[in-house]
Formats: C-alpha cells, structure tokens, sequence
C-alpha cells in the first residue's frame, strides 16, 4: 500500500500514512483517523494537503541505481560537449 506524506497548515504539522491510492484524504480528522492520532486542538475540518513528494510503495522499493560512466563525462545524450 502506497505511503503519503500530509501537510496541515492550521496546525503546521505533516503526518506519514498508508492508503489505497483511490482514497482522498481532504481534512485533519480523516487524517487523524488513518494515522491513529488524536484530534487535539486542530478543528477536524481542517484541510489538508498531500505532498507532491513521490509515493513509496513497500516501504522504500527505490529505482535501481544507473552506474556512473567512466571518463568523467555524463553519457550520451546530456547535451555536454566531450
């Protein structure tokens, strides 16, 4: 399942949280509920924004590493005069 990233500007606070990629979260008591945070003084119909960060899905599975080319220059295609 997919991890996002939610920022509340009411509150200031961003909270990390796992969801089917069709849900929306609009509000601090939606994201509250998914993360399993009390409301505390933030309004529950705060809104919230996702970040426009890219979502990890598994807990970090990252694209694997391309290897740097030898002679100092960028590869082909980069636009950089060898």
């Amino acid at each position: 399942m997919p991890t996002y990233d939610y920022h509340c500007e009411s509150n200031g606070r961003t909270v990390e949280v796992k969801h089917a990629m069709s849900e929306k979260v609009r509000t601090w008591g939606e994201l509250c509920t998914l993360a399993g945070l009390p409301l505390e003084s933030t309004p529950a119909d705060a809104p919230v924004a996702k970040q426009l960060a890219a979502a990890s899905i598994g807990g970090g599975i990252k694209a694997p590493s391309a290897p740097m080319p030898s002679g100092g220059g960028c590869g082909v295609g980069c636009g950089h005069k060898h």
